[in-house]
């Protein structure tokens, strides 16, 4: 892996015209679900945060290639799980990996969309919550929002570390780069906490609803219970 690393480093390095869009495949890779844990395209993107500080590789032809590959990436194994439901996950290929199917399946249910922001920053669950996303039918329109959007947050802060240590070794001020990064991840615990309070309300909203309804279907039944009078 380390050796496939330094390859493709070096290629990019050496290629810049080509760098996007290898980077941008490599990022399909990774969102695919388990061929994700096989690419090292994390790593690369930290790479590719230095060239671009440095001056190398143009950052917005980076950016834009890799969100493209991240957002088609998890699209692709949405798809898969919406189109085939519950048994795709008897596929063999799928059995090493039951524990942390079933942690995704409990991530899903408890954080809803928020589940796909969150979703992007952690390695282990990365590959599979786009496909559990389809397996439990979640809305189409909901989850490319989701996607498009946290795609973009996901990219911009792999790129940012390298990218803010080179711009930082040539003058920018640690303090600007510090800012930088916390408005990042700011931006990610907003998004992430809006979700999270309108995914309450709504919960809150559909139990009062359904304790309602339950109290008026309870009254119905008295009337029609109680007996008439001669």
């Amino acid at each position: 892996m380390d050796n496939l690393l330094q390859s493709v480093a070096a290629f990019v390095t050496e290629h810049q015209s080509w760098a996007g869009l290898i980077l941008g495949a490599l990022t399909f890779a990774e969102s695919l679900v388990l061929i994700g844990a096989f690419v090292p395209a994390t790593a690369l993107m930290l790479l590719a945060g230095t060239l671009i500080g440095g001056g190398v590789l143009d950052p917005f032809e980076v950016l834009l290639w890799c969100t493209i590959g991240a957002v088609l990436g998890d699209a692709v194994s949405y798809a898969l799980g919406r189109r085939l439901g519950p048994r795709v996950l008897r596929i063999p290929a799928f059995r090493d990996h039951r524990r942390t199917i079933a942690r995704t399946r409990l991530f899903n249910r408890r954080f809803g969309v928020a589940s796909i922001f969150i979703g992007r920053f952690f390695g282990p669950l990365r590959a599979f919550v786009p496909i559990m996303a389809g397996i439990l039918q979640m809305k189409s329109w909901t989850f490319q929002t989701a996607n498009f959007l946290s795609a973009i947050v996901w990219i911009a802060s792999l790129l940012a570390p390298g990218y803010l240590a080179a711009r930082s070794l040539s003058g920018v001020s640690l303090e600007l780069g510090l800012a930088i990064s916390a408005g990042v991840a700011l931006t990610v615990l907003g998004v992430v906490v809006a979700w999270r309070f309108a995914a309450s309300r709504r919960s809150v909203a559909a139990a009062k609803a359904k304790a309602a309804s339950a109290q008026v279907e309870s009254g119905v039944q008295v009337v029609e219970l109680k007996p008439k009078r001669a």
